[in-house]
């Protein structure tokens, strides 16, 4: 530390002594310039993809953009006495990728359960051994599960695996699997579903006693490979969600007779565990908007609940999904309703719950159906077969054709069936392609409920009442990694980005531009850039420098009148940005309602007859300066007030000095 001083006084001294100013000490809060950032980085992964083609600035699919497929045929059984699964999979893995693949790696989420397993904030209701494997196969070759036990990487020409305790498990090829190659893996675990009241997060608990079970993750899935950086292995932690390969499920599961099973899918053999009665009234469900019960509370058990038997194999199959969830309990009540997609047709809801929780399904199958109506509207035709809501410890969460919910979460969960259940996001690492798009659909869902316009304005200037906490994740850090930032970051911050959006573009542009997105990017994996360039080309404007400093920064605007001048029927505000994010200047221009005739300008819109909006291009701010004098001839007709972005969609913490009310 002595040397650290003496070296600084030296310096200090020589500076003095050859006349040069040091540098102060202190800056103030604010300079008098900013430089305001244009563009969007361009990371490494998305730089690889453009260069191979598979990715552009149009922000479609590329002239060679290609994605793994992963196709699944599972037999699993569940025992209620143990609470355990046991399964065994076939995985036909699909490269259609360029490369040849040395490697595969595993989704092993049920590890999270593992005492000793790398974890968020969420907290497992109890501790389990996780997925256990006892058979893997590749092509046919037998892994040596016990030399796997470790934590090592075993490597050499024999086939090995490395991993099997963590929730991302690789396996070392002896032989690469060829670009255009299909390979098969087969794999045999088991999983006990963890219960208990002291679990913390989502998916955490996964059954209420032994009574009802709810797995999800409960099966050895293929982790994504993608053209941006090969294999995803971040690791499942708890809060960030998914990101998976489309493919098709075939689905086999086992329980004791009287055990109702949904899923997601279409069941295959209602003749062989549904009763006749409960066939009879399922097939009403599609002639009217009336909720049918399939199983009543009195129907339990063996030839009541479900055909009668010892065991029954309840059969599954599903296209073009990314995932399979399923519930079973031995008093689930079924219902049943409707909802009419555009160009499509009815298609059936389920509702499945325990009778002493029916008052958390009373209104779920009429909000289940405003959400896929009003949703496919919105951006796309509802693509699935059915839709069902499975009661349970988790009531807030969603995969293909299933939510995990009662009438409390069902519309957020039910928005989920377009992104990611139809646009393959990695939720990983850009939850905001998911959750946050999930949360800006849902006002605009209840608004339609609710039977009256929906209004954005003032979300985005809330987000300078927000802004500045060190715990904040920028929404481009990856989620995984977003800590005690994570929900705002994934889930509220994306509103108030697109309001600021709107603001400059108008809403209905930004939800025309994103219901095109999401046709162009259905059942593909778009990145935020392609989301990004797509906007842009759709709105007609150069808008990185919007999209940098929302996602890659917390950042605001912070604008402010400084100062009103009136002269000869020329008026000069002096509008000032304290923030480094810059804003469109938009003007509201209040009038006495006597006087001489207002003039027309051509960046001004008459609100009514005493009320003009005037707007300035973002690109004023572009070289540098804080203020800008937005000067206006509107004649000599008094101004008696003027407002800096009336609508409340620039980030601001201090609205109030965005307000001048003349003498």
């Amino acid at each position: 530390m002595l040397k650290h001083i003496t070296l600084l006084t030296l310096l200090l001294s020589i500076t003095a002594a050859s006349g040069q100013q040091s540098l102060p000490l202190r800056r103030s809060l604010e300079t008098n310039q900013r430089s305001i950032r244009l563009d969007v980085p361009m990371t490494n992964s998305i730089r690889k993809a453009f260069e191979a083609g598979t990715r552009d600035f149009s922000g479609k699919p590329g002239p060679n953009y290609w994605q793994l497929e992963a196709d699944y045929t599972i037999q699993a059984s569940l025992d209620p006495t143990t609470q355990t699964i046991t399964g065994s999979e076939k995985i036909s893995l699909h490269n259609n990728s360029k490369d040849d693949l040395k490697t595969i790696v595993l989704r092993l989420d049920h590890n999270i359960f593992r005492p000793e397993a790398q974890r968020g904030a969420s907290v497992p209701a109890e501790a389990t051994e996780g997925m256990v494997l006892t058979s893997l196969k590749v092509a046919g070759q037998a892994a040596d599960l016990k030399a796997a036990a470790g934590m090592g990487r075993p490597m050499g020409s024999k086939l090995s695996v490395f991993g099997l305790t963590q929730t991302i498990a690789t396996i070392n090829l002896a032989e690469p699997i060829k670009a255009g190659a299909t390979a098969e893996l087969e794999i045999e675990w088991h999983t006990k579903l963890p219960g208990g009241p002291n679990g913390r997060g989502h998916r955490m608990t996964q059954r209420f006693d032994s009574r009802l079970f709810q797995p999800t993750q409960w099966y050895p899935r293929l982790a994504k490979y993608d053209d941006l950086r090969g294999w995803e292995t971040s690791p499942y932690l708890g809060p960030s969600e998914f990101y998976n390969n489309f493919g098709k499920f075939d689905v086999r599961i086992t329980m004791p007779s009287g055990w109702i099973v949904s899923g997601t899918g279409l069941l295959q053999n209602p003749n062989e565990v549904l009763t006749a009665t409960a066939r009879q009234r399922l097939a009403t469900v599609l002639n009217s908007d009336e909720e049918v019960m399939i199983v009543g509370e009195k129907e339990k058990g063996p030839g009541q609940a479900t055909a009668p038997g010892d065991k029954l194999t309840w059969h599954f199959m599903a296209d073009k999904v990314n995932d399979f969830a399923w519930a079973t309990a031995d008093s689930f009540m079924w219902r049943a309703t409707r909802a009419i997609i555009p160009g499509k047709g009815p298609v059936p809801i389920h509702m499945f719950y325990l009778p002493d929780r029916a008052r958390f399904f009373e209104r779920a199958g009429k909000v289940t159906r405003h959400a896929l109506e009003f949703y496919s509207k919105l951006w796309a035709p509802y693509p699935f077969p059915q839709l069902t809501l499975q009661d349970g410890p988790s009531a807030g969460m969603e995969y293909p054709m299933v939510i995990n919910s009662n009438q409390g979460a069902a519309d957020h969960e039910t928005a989920h069936q377009w992104w990611p259940m139809m646009l393959g996001t990695n939720e990983t690492r850009y939850g905001w392609m998911d959750e946050g798009f999930n949360q800006y659909m849902n006002i605009l869902s209840a608004a339609d409920n609710q039977g009256k316009p929906y209004n954005l304005d003032g979300l985005g200037q809330s987000y300078g009442r927000m802004s500045g906490s060190e715990s904040e994740a920028p929404m481009m850090w990856s989620a995984n990694d977003a800590g005690s930032g994570y929900g705002f970051q994934t889930y509220q911050k994306t509103p108030l980005m697109l309001s600021m959006l709107g603001g400059i573009v108008g809403d209905e542009a930004v939800i025309n531009a994103m219901k095109k997105y999401t046709a162009t990017w259905a059942y593909k994996h778009p990145s935020p850039w392609d989301y990004i360039f797509f906007m842009n080309n759709e709105l007609g404007q150069n808008l990185e420098w919007f999209w940098y400093y929302w996602l890659w920064t917390t950042e605001t605007v912070e604008g402010s009148i400084k100062e009103v001048k009136n002269s000869g029927g020329k008026t000069t505000v002096t509008v000032h940005q304290a923030g480094q994010m810059p804003s469109p200047v938009v003007l509201k221009v209040e009038f006495e309602a006597e006087g001489p005739a207002i003039k027309t300008l051509p960046n001004a819109k008459m609100i009514d007859a005493t009320t003009a909006e005037v707007t300035w291009p973002v690109s004023v701010w572009f070289d540098g300066k804080r203020s800008f004098d937005a000067e206006m001839n509107f004649g000599k007709r008094k101004i008696k007030r003027i407002t800096f972005d009336p609508h409340g969609r620039f980030p601001d913490a201090n609205a109030a000095d965005n307000v001048w009310a003349g003498k």
